[in-house]
């Protein structure tokens, strides 16, 4: 066969020029689909993050979290963190501070943008005036450098944030850099949001995650939807965040699934969820009280024709809970067999 006219022939050993920082961005994203893979959620984050600076945009500090805007009546609000290299104090230190905070309301005005601001800029901008309170807390934790993201997190109520920091003496991020940085969290976001869907198992998109929270062993919240926020800060007003109020860890039921009233008015649900708590508020709405996200998960996945064995592992349980699970959802649906079960839950 000869060849079209117009072709340039292909020479042995030509191939098409590389751009490196595609190729170091290829190769953390593959970093962190397997990351996503492999941690344990409560791990995940760090771990991304951490690929981030070992292969991609190197910093001193990072901090990471969900966050509400400020309004007339309130200031914005961290209402959990996870942080590399940061005093444990970090977030409460913030959040007494967060109105002066110029460059964080920035972010949460602007989604989706990343966001630079150097110590070594602001002198150079006419009328800009740093409150002291906000450069005495920068000068204390070396935030010299920084370059932030905030992205929206659709149904919870809240947004999350990554904010990274180079102290004095270090280069300021690069243009590349914060190209490279904007292309890898909404990557990890969508990771982890995956990871959050995988724990709730309630159908995709369609989960109550303003109502809805997780925490590991010790209570550190892992995620936090606004409403069980709200609903903890009423109750316990000194509550700063990130871990769940001690008061509300001794007053526990001491087998679960359960329920726990908080306030006067609020009813928490409370699961184990593999090896994390579960904690759910159910909606006011509902006729009758909804099944738990995991009574509902394994319900489901036994409608479908899968044993108490394939459900447990799927679901990081064990048979045994499986069936406390199932024995549940057959007495708040009402149902006596797998038939009645199906159509229970397609009204659901």
């Amino acid at each position: 066969m000869q060849a079209h006219p117009t072709a340039t022939p292909r020479t042995a050993g030509h191939s098409a020029p590389v751009f490196e920082p595609l190729r170091a961005l290829s190769a953390s994203l593959l970093q962190l689909a397997a990351v996503a893979r492999t941690t344990p959620p409560q791990a995940l984050l760090q771990e991304a993050l951490e690929t981030l600076r070992t292969s991609l945009v190197g910093f001193d500090t990072a901090w990471w979290g969900e966050v509400s805007p400020g309004h007339a009546d309130a200031p914005p609000r961290n209402w959990l963190h996870g942080s590399i290299g940061l005093a444990k104090g970090f977030a409460t230190e913030w959040n007494a501070l967060a109105m002066a905070d110029v460059f964080a309301q920035q972010s949460m005005d602007r989604l989706g943008v990343v966001l630079r601001e150097s110590a070594d800029d602001l002198p150079a901008q006419p009328g800009v005036a740093i409150p002291p309170d906000i450069e005495a807390f920068c000068r204390r934790h070396g935030l010299y450098h920084c370059m932030a993201v905030t992205v929206a997190m659709p149904r919870s109520g809240l947004m999350f944030f990554v904010s990274m920091y180079r102290g004095p003496g270090r280069p300021n991020f690069t243009d590349q850099e914060a190209v490279l940085f904007g292309e890898f969290v909404p990557h990890l976001l969508g990771h982890w949001q995956h990871r959050l869907e995988q724990l709730q198992t309630a159908p995709a998109g369609n989960g109550p995650w303003d109502s809805y929270a997780l925490a590991d062993a010790d209570g550190q919240l892992l995620f936090v939807g606004l409403r069980v926020g709200l609903a903890l800060q009423a109750a316990y007003p000194d509550w700063s965040g990130t871990a769940l109020p001690p008061a509300l860890l001794a007053a526990m039921p001491a087998t679960l699934p359960g329920s726990l009233l908080l306030g006067r008015a609020c009813r928490l649900r409370l699961e184990a969820c593999g090896p994390l708590l579960a904690i759910s508020i159910p909606s006011p709405h509902a006729s009758k009280p909804p099944l738990a996200p995991r009574e509902l998960s394994a319900a489901t996945l036994y409608a479908h024709g899968h044993s108490y064995k394939d459900i447990a592992a799927t679901l990081g349980l064990t048979p045994a809970t499986v069936r406390t699970y199932l024995r549940s959802a057959y007495a708040q649906l009402g149902v006596r067999n797998k038939v009645e079960l199906v159509a229970a839950l397609r009204r659901q």
